[in-house]
């Protein structure tokens, strides 16, 4: 099957990644951040639902040692990396049975990837949503990579049906990621206010900024354009530390504060300001008509990818 969800942080819930390995697609858990206990009930809650594969996800801008151990001796057999590769986890991973899958926004870092063991490579363009490492369009980057390295390629950016995973395909990728897509699902844990904005947004609404950095300096996301985003803009977009609205509090959620540019996004029981916080979105949000059983977005897919 060549769709995977996206990790999309900790909106990738259990029942999200369980119901869309269970349709046939590869379903993934956003573990970076996930307190390991926390990160080995979710493993279990996934394995409840569905006996087929799926993916935990580790960002290297941070230490994921232990996150990494964890998942490994749940017994997860596929363990995706981005924003880094280190040899050492990748052997580790090997080492209990484990397939690797590197991020890549570049050739060079495709290569790097290759070099230190892994086994397939996501190719992410440009119009991805959330944390952003290239700055090639998805389609020219996968032709890149293809012939770059030896290993399979997955697409990544702004592909959000069956017409943008056939085009990937077409240019050599195996099959295509999908996270905007799936963070507009019943299961993923994104605020009702948020999936409508998705819904009702187009390609034009997102942008790529990095004004969105409390938590996670110095890494460019794509964001719908909000409040936030506008008066910064017209403010002459000032560096940290003179942005206007700089510490203040615009959402509450599980009784920790969330200030504006803060990474955090609105989840379905966060309170507060919501339109002002990070919303997250590739370009191909304007293909998301609604909200829906994220088992409906693999099954539509895959049946019309057959009949093309």
């Amino acid at each position: 099957m060549p769709i995977v969800q996206a990790p999309i942080g900790p909106a990738a819930t259990p029942a999200l990644a369980a119901a869309v390995s269970e349709a046939g697609g590869i379903g993934s858990l956003g573990a970076s951040w996930t307190d390991p206990e926390t990160l080995r009930s979710q493993i279990g809650e996934v394995r409840r639902l569905t006996e087929r594969p799926f993916m935990v996800n580790l960002v290297l801008a941070f230490d994921q040692h232990e996150r990494l151990e964890l998942a490994l001796g749940e017994g997860v057999e596929l363990v995706s990396f981005s924003w880094g590769v280190d040899a050492g986890l990748v052997a580790r991973a090997h080492a209990a049975g484990g397939t690797v899958i590197a991020q890549a926004g570049s050739p060079a870092e495709a290569r790097a990837a290759v070099e230190a063991g892994c086994d397939v490579v996501v190719a992410q363009g440009v119009e991805a949503g959330g944390h952003v490492q290239g700055q090639t369009e998805v389609l020219a980057l996968v032709t890149e990579l293809v012939r770059a390295v030896p290993v399979p390629i997955v697409a990544a950016g702004g592909i959000a049906d069956a017409e943008g995973v056939a085009a990937a395909m077409a240019a050599g990728a195996v099959g295509a990621m999908l996270g905007t897509r799936f963070a507009a699902t019943d299961e993923a844990d994104v605020h009702p206010d948020w999936s409508a904005r998705l819904v009702a947004a187009s390609a034009e609404d997102t942008v790529l900024t990095g004004l969105f950095d409390g938590g996670w300096p110095d890494a460019p996301h794509r964001v719908l354009r909000n409040s936030t985003y506008r008066r910064w803009d017209e403010a002459g977009r000032p560096p940290p530390g003179s942005r206007p609205g700089e510490g203040e509090l615009v959402a509450r959620r599980g009784g920790i504060d969330i200030e504006r540019y803060s990474a955090d996004e609105p989840r379905r029981d966060t309170t507060g300001e919501l339109e002002a916080m990070c919303l997250y979105a590739g370009r191909g949000v304007g293909r998301i008509a609604s909200v829906e059983p994220a088992a409906d977005v693999v099954s539509r897919i895959a049946a019309q990818l057959r009949r093309r």
